[in-house]
């Protein structure tokens, strides 16, 4: 379980809370449960060093302050729009027998070994993560799929997953699909058409056709005009 340190935030203005933003804190607050809302703040590299972590939003964290250890789980962070740096993050405090929806990740195991994979059957994945209804003091971290022996065709239900005491998915009344060893897509490209290939093959080796004898002898209308015509002795 990741920890951190943090002090409490007596900030009241929006210019106090920019100074500590300047200082590299990060404001922050806890909530939840009987005890009332507690404004802190934390150091930025820290807080990113565990926002870069796996799963940072769906695990607990031991907040240490003023000589105690709080219980909490990330709710939201808001970025700088620029720097992207964190600006601020809530917490939620963590009590017993409270119930939370979260997104829970989905990871695959035994690649290597699954039949169908070796086959060359892909891994078509539906759900990277699962919404789970699940006891505050009971989160899973991650949902564990072995894909050891499995084959093409084979789908992976929710119902293959084990999941811990009183943990259940949102989605109720189906036994909904996670993912599925599915066959190699090949693509061929399709055959052409008879007709177009031959017009393909003929095209450009046409050959110019001389004109007939006939044509080539083809009187013009001026000779034609000129042989009709009788000199002027003939016309006499």
């Amino acid at each position: 379980m990741n920890s951190i340190e943090a002090s409490v935030r007596n900030t009241n203005t929006k210019g106090e809370v920019n100074s500590l933003r300047q200082k590299g804190e990060v404001p922050a607050i806890i909530y939840g449960g009987m005890e009332e809302n507690q404004k802190i703040y934390l150091s930025k590299k820290h807080l990113r060093s565990l926002i870069e972590q796996e799963n940072f939003l769906s695990n607990i964290i031991n907040i240490n302050m003023d000589g105690k250890t709080i219980n909490v789980l990330p709710r939201e962070i808001s970025y700088d729009p620029i720097s992207d740096d964190p600006i601020h993050i809530d917490f939620l405090r963590i009590v017993k027998g409270a119930k939370i929806v979260l997104e829970i990740p989905v990871r695959f195991t035994n690649n290597e070994k699954s039949t169908g994979l070796k086959r060359g059957g892909v891994l078509n994945i539906v759900r990277r993560k699962v919404e789970l209804k699940c006891p505050i003091e009971n989160i899973p971290t991650e949902l564990v799929v072995d894909l050891d022996g499995l084959d093409i065709g084979t789908s992976i239900k929710i119902s293959s997953i084990q999941l811990s005491e009183n943990v259940k998915p949102t989605i109720q009344g189906r036994d909904f699909v996670i993912a599925t060893v599915a066959a190699p897509t090949v693509f061929k490209e399709p055959e052409k058409p008879v007709e177009e290939a031959t017009a393909e093959e003929t095209e450009g080796t046409e050959e110019t056709v001389s004109p007939t004898t006939e044509e080539s002898e083809e009187k013009t209308p001026a000779e034609d005009k000129t042989k009709e015509e009788k000199t002027p002795s003939e016309k006499k």
